[in-house]
């Protein structure tokens, strides 16, 4: 019991990987919700003057645009839930957010992801996620993560990455507290 628990259980890659797929799901659904929001703020996305972290500008989606607050809870990380239908930026969420981005940037921009090692711009080969299974950066402990796109596709990354990661001027990446 204790081997197939070591293979399959929640810390292993086999459930890493079943996690991400779950957390994949909730970045389509914030891409729903984003887009709403877009639609109603002239292309906009949300952007809170001074925010440190995803919390605040992530919160202001809620709940207008989506009451469902699990979405904003990587299924990989050690999170705690949020309450529904109840804005939360005084409270930790999992992801991390490319504030100050339009409905009308590239669609190769990315806008949500798992929590990232970092705030700087990522170039192809560069460290996205923790690649020793601690934090910053460990939604997923050290199997990479998943980063949601403007148009609206959902990428799973190794710890390091395939594809440059820019950040366009005027766009801060924020990651959640820690």
């Amino acid at each position: 019991m204790l081997a197939y628990f070591m293979m399959f259980g929640p810390a292993s890659k086999y459930g890493q990987a079943r996690r991400k797929t779950a957390c994949a799901a909730n970045l389509a659904q914030m891409h729903m919700a984003l887009s709403l929001f877009a639609a109603e703020h002239d292309g906009t996305f949300p952007v809170v003057l001074g925010a440190a972290s995803s919390e605040a500008p992530l919160s202001e989606l809620v709940p207008k645009y989506t009451t469902d607050t699990t979405i904003f809870v990587c299924p990989g990380s050690n999170t705690a839930k949020l309450p529904d239908a109840q804005p939360f930026a005084n409270r930790r969420i999992s992801y991390a957010y490319y504030m100050g981005l339009k409905q009308n940037d590239s669609p190769n921009a990315p806008l949500v992801s798992d929590a990232q090692v970092d705030v700087h711009p990522k170039r192809q080969g560069d460290a996205t996620f923790s690649t020793t299974g601690k934090a910053p950066g460990n939604n997923h402990r050290r199997y990479g993560g998943n980063v949601l796109f403007l148009d609206g596709h959902v990428e799973t990354i190794d710890t390091k990455t395939t594809r440059d990661l820019l950040i366009p001027s005027g766009v801060a990446l924020l990651n959640p507290k820690p």
